[in-house]
This record gives structure tokens, sequence and C-alpha cells, in this order.
């Protein structure tokens, strides 16, 4: 019946009065498609036929880093081509056909092929030495210990691995046959980091925000097995445990991650593991499940058994969070004995303790109780100081959240009324509101022709930026021609704020010690300005 979304072309703003949500067109990307900061700039860019330059290393550094990923891409041509054409390919053919993957689904996720030896790939560079060191860099060749070079990749089905962008950073190898390790990852490299990179995640991402989870699987060929069959929603650890950075981009996607491992007790561990890593990501909204899988069954195995449908139908049914957590704990103690009920207590209340704060929180801990009988100790109430109701009621702003927030939607300000020097010499540590002020007064003066939105982006890693996104939407019911007086007439209010600070100051250093003359001078300036100040329109 009444709108409540608005989006303001002037201030490049918008804001929901129904969830509060605010910001700029950087915000609604990155929280409505669920991209990450430099995602969305670079949408934007693209939308208007714009590039982004890197500017997140040194010239020197950024010029290797595109040396290396171009190097990685033409690695994958070449794996590409060996899968077509080598003459042992036949083999590499064979076993995807085993495995159910089509040609179709092979080109789609890229698959490659490394011949068996120790030189392939290193002979095909052999006329370009000088790129020799950035191929070790990138993690396709490895030093001899006696000198020279070998393939890191052989006789494997190679599997191209993807960054959040889409750009390949790295590889994975599947063995061929009998041999350890069956699966190998490329190492550690400028380009590439484990503990941050999900198999398939650029392309499942929009599978992952309409299905409403993600599929958290151990293996390459489980997610292309299962995107052959339409669940095009899962991803893939690279040979690493679920991390936390791995979790925070997934619930970026969709607020429920099922977890899917194989049903022996290294499955189970598995799935352990993760749910500690998950308990720190559990905040009110989310959701954690873990899908095990029959003994001697992985995902791929068993798709092709029973079907996608029946797949789905396992996942539904997959085991939410608490209770894969309180069943695997009561495998370890007995309800029936009293010292059985306070080891669960024991062994829980630190789990519990992981889970942020709210709803969860507190039914998980109601469960424990319930369970083992150990009531919580009851927290003591914080004390809550109640304002007044005496004086005005209407919320105004504090004069400094008024000062911050007319120079945040009109950066001209700052050119048109100084800082007082008294206040930026009030700019303690304590003092963030005159800090946070201080900060954006000097941006918008060294770069007069930024706009609103670009300079609250340049809070955004900050602990002001969600303040900042609520003060540039607040209406002050101004006009333009009474804009700068009454942005000049906030910042005397600061500075007497600032003025009457000082001389308290030096009232009570006077009490202590005779003040000398420089202190003397100070204060008599002081009470000169306090002066002139109060001559001055206070502010409406």
């Amino acid at each position: 019946r009444t709108p409540s979304f608005t989006v303001s072309p002037n201030k490049q703003f918008y804001h929901c009065f129904g969830c509060s949500a605010s910001g700029t067109a950087i915000t609604f990307l990155i929280e409505f498609s669920h991209l990450n900061f430099r995602e969305a700039v670079e949408e934007l860019a693209t939308s208007v036929g714009l590039d982004v330059p890197n500017n997140e290393y040194p010239t020197q550094q950024n010029h290797e880093t595109s040396q290396l990923l171009q190097i990685v891409n033409d690695a994958n041509n070449w794996f590409k081509a060996q899968l077509r054409h080598h003459v042992t390919a036949a083999g590499a053919i064979a076993y995807l056909k085993q495995r159910g993957i089509t040609g179709e689904i092979a080109a789609h996720f890229e698959i490659g092929f490394a011949p068996d030896g120790w030189s392939n790939l290193t002979k095909t560079i052999a006329n370009q030495q000088d790129q020799i060191p950035l191929f070790v860099k990138a993690g396709l060749l490895a030093n001899r210990d006696n000198g020279g070079y070998y393939d890191r990749f052989r006789s494997r089905i190679i599997f191209p691995i993807h960054d959040s962008r889409g750009r390949i950073v790295a590889f994975g190898g599947r063995i061929l046959g009998d041999g350890a390790p069956k699966y190998l990852n490329s190492p550690e490299t400028p380009i590439f980091h484990k503990s941050a990179e999900l198999y398939n995640l650029h392309r499942a991402r929009s599978a992952i925000a309409e299905q409403g989870y993600s599929l958290v699987v151990e293996g390459y060929t489980d997610v292309v097995s299962l995107a052959q069959r339409g669940i095009e929603n899962s991803v893939a650890t690279l040979g690493t445990a679920t991390t936390l950075n791995h979790l925070k981009r997934l619930f970026r996607l969709a607020s429920h991650v099922v977890f899917c491992f194989d049903g022996d007790r290294a499955g189970r561990e598995a799935g352990w593991k993760a749910l500690e890593a998950i308990l720190s990501e559990m905040v009110s909204g989310r959701q954690a499940s873990f899908l095990f899988l029959p003994e001697g069954e992985d995902p791929d195995s068993l798709i092709q058994k029973c079907g996608a449908d029946s797949f789905r139908e396992r996942i539904k049914t997959a085991t939410p969070l608490p209770d894969f957590l309180f069943d695997t704990l009561l495998k370890n103690t007995s309800l029936d004995r009293i010292d059985g009920r306070a080891r669960l207590a024991e062994i829980a209340r630190p789990l519990l303790g992981q889970i942020p704060d709210g709803p969860f929180r507190e039914l998980m801990q109601n469960q424990l109780e319930k369970l083992s009988g150990v009531r919580r100790q009851p927290k003591k109430p914080k004390t809550i100081h109640r304002k007044s109701n005496t004086g005005n009621s209407d919320h105004r702003l504090s004069p400094i959240a008024t000062a911050v927030s007319l120079l945040i939607q009109n950066p001209s300000l700052a050119s048109d009324v100084a800082l007082p020097t008294q206040i930026t010499l009030k700019n303690e540590k304590t003092d963030i509101g005159i800090s946070l002020l201080t900060q954006i007064h000097n941006i918008a003066n060294e770069h007069p022709d930024i706009s609103s939105p670009a300079l609250v982006e340049r809070f955004r890693d900050e602990e002001s930026f969600r303040s900042l996104q609520k003060l540039a939407i607040q209406n002050h019911l101004l006009d333009e021609t009474n804009l700068i007086s009454f942005y000049r007439e906030t910042i005397n209010t600061l500075e007497k704020q600032a003025v009457n600070a000082a001389i308290n100051v030096l009232l009570s250093r006077s009490r202590e010690e005779k003040l000398d003359d420089n202190g003397k001078a100070q204060l008599s300036g002081l009470y000169a300005r306090r002066e002139a100040l109060r001559a001055t329109r206070e502010p409406i």
C-alpha cells in the first residue's frame, strides 16, 4: 500500500524501509547477486564497456600474475589437445566413458589428459628457457634433485581449476590405473590458494542461488557426474578440509550447505571436521546438513546407479547439523549414567560456544540441557540505562553524526567549510566520530569530484561502513540554500565542544601544577575563541 523501497538518483543510494537494507549499486550486486566486491565492480564496469585495472599488486607482481595466468591457460589448451590427439589418449577416453562422462560434458568442464612420461610438457617449451621458471612457479613443472625439470602431471585425467572470476589458476589430476596419489593438485602458487578456492564454484553460483543450497562433495568426477545428470549446484574442496573461506563464499550464495561424504569411517571423520568448521558461521537463518552415502559408494557411482531424482531425495533427507552433532557425541557417552550426562555437557559446551549468539545457539543449548539434565548458568542481566522521557523525542542525530551525514551526502562541503584546528586537535583514538569526520573531509578535499557513493565505498572494509550507509540516506529536510549555513553551524557546535573540552583539560592541569606561559596563552586563546563562538547562531 505504501512504497517500501526507494532509489535516489541524485544521492545514488537505495534504501528499503521494510528490511533496512541500503547502499550503492555495488552493495546491491554484492547482496542480491551474491558477488564479492571486485566481481560487483567488474560487472558494473562491463555493463558500461569499461575495464577494471588490477591494482592489487605492485606493477612487477601484477605483470607476473598476468604471465602465470597466461601460462596455465596455455597449459590447459595443451592438456585438452592431448586428450584429442595423443597416441595414448585412448586409455583416458575409455576411462571417462567408463565413468559415464560424455564428450559434451568433458568439453564443458574442459577436461584434459597428461600423457605418461616425465618430460612431455617440458619438451614443448624447450626452446623457451626463460619461461621455465614461470612454469615451475605455476606448479606445472618441478625441479629435479640433480638439476633440470620434470612434468608434475603424468598419466592423469586433468581437471582445470578456476577462481571465482572464472580464470584458470591450477589443475587437479586423477591417476589412470594404479598409483599414488590418486588425486594430485597443483601446489600453492601466487595465483592459487587451496583454502580459498572451490572446484566448479564459478559455474555453480547461479544454480546454488536458485536451488537454495550448495552441495559440497569430495572429488572432481563427483561434480562432473552430478552436473551431467542435472545437479549443477555442487562444488568440491581441493584436497583440503572445508575452510572458513569456503563457507563464507557458499553462504554468500545460499543459506544452506549440504556436505556429502562416503559412509565409511573416513567419511564420518571428514563430516565431523566440516561440522567443527561451520559452527562459527551458523548465524540465525543458516542451515547445514550432512549426507552420508552407503559404504563403498561416492556421488558419482551412486547417481549412476539410482539416478538424479533418487539422489535429490537423499539430499532432502540429509542429517541436520544438530542431529549429527548430538548423535555423534552420544555415541561416546551414556545417558543412563550421571557421569555420562555430565560428560556430554562438558564436551558439547565448547562446541556450542562457537555458535554466534542468536536463536540457533539458544535452541542448541536447550537441547543439550534436555539431553544432559545439566542446566546452564544464568547470565547476569545487563544494566539498562534508560533515557529520561523529558526533552525532545524526535531522535535527532548528534552534532557529529549530523556533520558526517551532511558531508558524506555532499562531499563538496569540504571545500566550502574548513574543519577548525581545534576539532582536528581533538582527534583522539577514543573520539571515533571526529576521526571519521576528519578522514571524510580529507578524502573529499583530495578528490573534489568524488561522489557520495564513491566516498562511502572508501570505507567498505571499515567498521564504520554500515553506519555511513545509513547516514548517507538520512533526510535532513534541507534545501540547497540552507545546506552550507546549516553545515557551518553544525561545525561551529563541534568546535564549541572541542574548545570547552580543551579548556577543561588545561584547568584540570592547573589544579595539579602551575601553568607555564605557553599554557596560560593557550587558555587565554581558548577563552577568547569560546566567546567568539557564543556570538554565533546555534544550529537549528
